[in-house]
């Protein structure tokens, strides 16, 4: 295996680089450096320069808007779009439904709304956590009842990230109580305008609305909706979380945030001398950049196996673990340099850092979450051992 990029590897970087960097909205470019909340207007804008391009959907097949790149193109270029600051494309449409409609929907499902997808016209989100099934996701209580040509949805949902921005929301819903649990469970889609959903905030502890709760109350919901077959959901559930797993790594942002974090360490004074020079957070920020240059040696591996095989197995739960792990420790490490001046919630200026103007103590908080979502990392670890070590 070799490693290293190829010379048209190398070129398609420059290209991407370059772009990029002519196309990237200077106020988005801003809000993302800086920590600031993006709106529905600013991730779909960016959606939409990205799609008029052609490359806002790099992993689907060509015959669906794909750009046709093979796994090294779109590591690259996922690692250029977090170096330059791009907003992101939100995963629910482009990473989750979308394939998942492409590999299980109905040839009705993927005309009707592929394109909305694709274009950014619509907006999607997850309803998948309920209270009390979270990490135990097939304990979920929502009840889906077949009645004639359509089902009817009862129960209540959470954590549903900006789910008061969607338009549609896929769902697992269970539709037989009385199988084994992850057999009784099928997957929905659900216009969020049908009559009986109520969604209300979730507002965190840095004061943002991000999450919310979903009721369902006596929803009706065409039976043409269900995706594959009822009660094989849980097929489809595990198919899209390895593919948000694979992108729970961001190892191109966490390269831009740990760039930042030097440049800070370096400027930041602690007793008389740089932070960098402190022995003690200098070897903290030495493990975490060599367990982060490890996780980018460990993701190209599996970019070359999917290129040879075009599969990825149950391994991918390492870069989720890792991935998660070291996002957090960034923050952490950024907390520390940052010092007092961290803890405020609203902007503030630190010492001159134009790039660490906004809140690294509402940073910090929000990026606990990294290690629950997808799939809580201790659940991942047990999904290695088991399919991978067999242990």
């Amino acid at each position: 295996m070799d490693l290293n990029y190829s010379a048209e590897d190398l070129a398609f970087r420059d290209e991407v680089r370059g772009w990029l960097d002519a196309n990237i909205p200077a106020d988005l470019r801003e809000k993302v450096l800086n920590y600031e909340e993006l709106g529905k207007e600013d991730l779909l804008r960016w959606h939409g320069i990205l799609a008029r391009k052609g490359w806002v959907a790099p992993a689907w097949p060509v015959e669906h808007g794909g750009t046709g790149w093979n796994a090294v193109q779109r590591y690259i270029f996922e690692e250029e779009c977090a170096a330059a600051g791009a907003p992101p494309i939100v995963a629910f449409g482009m990473t989750m439904c979308g394939p998942v409609l492409i590999r299980f929907g109905s040839d009705e499902q993927k005309k009707r709304h592929l394109p909305g997808i694709y274009n950014g016209e619509v907006f999607w989100c997850q309803g998948y956590s309920e209270p009390g099934s979270g990490s135990d996701l097939a304990s979920l209580k929502t009840r889906a009842e077949r009645q004639g040509d359509h089902y009817i949805v009862n129960g209540q949902k959470i954590w549903t990230t900006l789910g008061h921005f969607g338009d549609w929301i896929f769902c697992l819903v269970r539709t037989d109580p009385n199988a084994k649990k992850q057999e009784g469970i099928s997957f929905l889609l659900i216009d969020m305008n049908a009559p009986g959903i109520t969604v209300r905030p979730l507002i965190l502890l840095d004061e943002g609305h991000e999450v919310n709760e979903v009721f369902f109350e006596n929803v009706k919901v065409p039976a043409e909706n269900l995706v594959y077959e009822e009660n094989k959901g849980w097929t489809v559930a595990k198919y899209l979380l390895g593919h948000e797993r694979l992108n729970t790594g961001r190892i191109g942002g966490s390269k831009r945030e740990l760039a930042k974090l030097k440049a800070m360490a370096a400027k930041a004074m602690r007793n008389g001398r740089p932070l960098a020079e402190d022995t003690r957070f200098a070897d903290r920020l030495a493990r975490v950049e060599i367990e982060l240059m490890a996780l980018e040696v460990t993701n190209l591996r599996f970019l070359d196996e999917m290129m040879r095989t075009g599969n990825i197995g149950p391994e991918v739960a390492m870069l989720k673990i890792k991935g998660t792990e070291i996002q957090q420790a960034l923050t952490e490490l950024t907390m520390q340099a940052a010092g007092p001046m961290a803890q405020a919630f609203k902007p503030v200026d630190y010492d001159g850092f134009d790039a660490f103007t906004a809140s690294l103590a509402a940073r910090y908080f929000n990026y606990r979450k990294t290690s629950i979502y997808a799939g809580s990392n201790e659940i991942q670890r047990n999904i290695y051992s088991k399919a991978v070590l067999g242990l």
